[in-house]
Formats: C-alpha cells, structure tokens, sequence
C-alpha cells in the first residue's frame, strides 16, 4: 500500500502551512492561521485581555484586531508558559470550535498578543494529531474547498 492509500484508509486531510478558519462560536471567519506542528497547542491573538468573575464564573474577555467589540467565553484552563525566546507568560485558554475541512473540531486555544507575528492564529499539533498531513508547499486547502462549496450552492 503506497502513502497516499493510507492516508485515505485513516482519513487524513492534507492541509497546507498556511489556511483559512472559521471559529462560528466566536463569530470569526476566513481568519488567517499558521500551521505548525512545531507548536503543541493552538494559539489565537488577542488584545486587551482581562480575565474576572462573573456570577461564579471565570471569563476571559479580550478583542481581535479589527473588532470594537469584545468576545467574552469561559476561561477553559490558565498556566505560565514559555515561549521559544525563553520568555514566560501568563495565559488563558479557551475552548471552541474551529472548522477547516467542512468538519468542526473542538479545541483549546490559548489566547496571546501575536501582533509582532503575521498570523492571528497557530494551529498546533493538538489539534492536527492523527487528523490531518501537512504538506508545507501547498496552502488554503480547506478554504479553497469551502469557497469551491459556496460557488456550487449558488
């Protein structure tokens, strides 16, 4: 069995190092994601971050470029972490749902300020294990199939 049989044998998606992602629970779509199996969680930019308690309930409140308004969702997990330059943080992660593929997958992201990088969001290897290939010279695959879905709807 050659490598592209069993990759659809496991139903593998092929997806490439850069895409675009919707997240309807948080109302955002077609947004710009790095794909880095480097990176073991997901990660979404945020701005004005502010966690408090609300009713007994621990949110996280924060904005993305662009949007005036604020997303408020439940804070799933917090923890220090360090990045590649060594330098510790402090972050919150939520739990949500993105699409790539047609297909929802629930997953944790963290929420950080990436305005020095040029993606608002990193896919990590969390959420691709044992459910999509990367192939590095390709991208926008699952966007390219959600517009060729759109364009036969019409």
């Amino acid at each position: 069995m050659g490598l592209k049989q069993a990759i659809r044998k496991l139903r593998l998606h092929t997806i490439g190092r850069i895409d675009r992602v919707d997240f309807p629970e948080l109302n955002l779509y077609d947004v710009p994601a790095k794909i880095d199996s480097g990176a073991y969680t997901s990660v979404i930019h945020g701005e004005d971050i502010e966690a408090f308690y609300h009713e007994g309930q621990h949110l996280v409140s924060f904005r993305l470029p662009g949007l005036k308004q604020k997303i408020t969702v439940p804070v799933h997990a917090s923890k220090q972490v360090r990045s590649s330059f060594g330098h510790t943080d402090y972050r919150y992660t939520i739990k949500t749902t993105v699409v790539l593929f047609g297909k929802e997958y629930i997953t944790e992201l963290a929420l950080t300020d990436r305005s020095a990088m040029k993606y608002p969001v990193l896919l990590g290897r969390q959420l691709l294990r044992n459910r999509f290939i990367i192939d590095v010279t390709r991208i926008n695959l699952s966007y390219r199939q959600k517009l060729r879905q759109l364009s036969t709807k019409k």
